[in-house]
């Protein structure tokens, strides 16, 4: 699993959903759909419209993959923090119950408002 207690591990910018959807299609369910992908050196998450999906990729090859798999009917409050002048990232924080808090950090080019809608929707 993924550390998301260090925020350096998360960098984030948007990312394209067809060069990293089919990285998890394997794990949706029957009409789920991705939403928005960011993408940090090598790890990546994907938001579909039922969950968030960490993936952590290892090894010196990058053949192994971890999934993290976070629903969204498990959020119990969520916060974001929008990019300012000088301090140039975004952030989203997560209260997910029985794991605690998960932070994400993206580049100042990422529509975290529109993010933060999004999950309203899903979480609300």
């Amino acid at each position: 699993m993924i550390d998301f207690s260090n925020g350096g591990v998360f960098k984030l910018t948007p990312a394209s959903p067809q060069e990293l959807g089919p990285e998890v299609a394997p794990l949706l369910v029957l009409g789920e759909q991705v939403v928005a992908c960011f993408k940090a050196m090598r790890d990546f998450v994907i938001f579909t419209d039922k969950r968030l999906i960490a993936v952590n990729v290892q090894g010196m090859t990058g053949r192994k993959k971890d999934y993290t798999s976070l629903p969204y009917s498990k959020v119990q409050a969520f916060s974001i923090e929008t990019a300012g002048t000088f301090d140039l990232d975004a952030e989203l924080d997560l209260w997910f119950s029985g794991l605690g808090n998960v932070r994400l950090e993206f580049r100042g080019n990422a529509d975290i408002r529109g993010l933060g809608q999004m999950i309203a929707g899903y979480v609300l």
